[in-house]
């Protein structure tokens, strides 16, 4: 066999694996608008997926970060996470972290934190802040999502 008809075999073969999603249940992540601190760019991501207790849906709401080293050298980057129901609900933390971006590196998104609640007719909403080595914190990056659209 030619190794040209091995090459197209073997594309083919990898070509049909990336089209096999991983997940069929992965929840779509959702980002908002951005916030920086120093050479770090953060934006603020949201995702919600299904379950239920009991007879009760329920929705698994996670919040994520996109962080952007947007210098020419590595730097630690610190992170935190909140929740609320945007009602007037107050910010409970769900989560907080630390990652290493490269130079001019983006990481993420990576999942900070997650709770999960029984649905009900409202929005929530996630933020995130993040700060370099050195550096203050950022501003607060926002997504929001409706907790339990279908």
């Amino acid at each position: 066999m030619s190794s040209r008809c091995i090459g197209t075999i073997l594309g083919a073969a990898a070509l049909t694996v990336l089209a096999v999603p991983v997940n069929a249940h992965a929840a779509a992540v959702a980002c908002g608008g951005s916030a920086s601190t120093g050479r770090v760019a953060i934006n603020g991501c949201i995702s919600a997926q299904r379950g239920s207790v009991g007879r009760f849906p329920t929705r698994d709401i996670t919040a994520h970060i996109k962080a952007r080293n947007t210098g020419t050298r590595g730097v630690n980057i610190s992170y935190e996470a909140f929740f609320r129901v945007v009602d007037g609900g107050h910010w409970e933390k769900i989560g907080s972290g630390r990652t290493y971006a490269r130079g001019g590196e983006s990481v993420g998104p990576v999942e900070v934190g997650s709770t999960t609640r029984v649905c009900g007719p409202v929005k929530v909403e996630i933020r995130v802040h993040a700060r370099a080595d050195g550096a203050a914190w950022s501003g607060w990056s926002t997504a929001v999502t409706r907790q339990c659209q279908t």
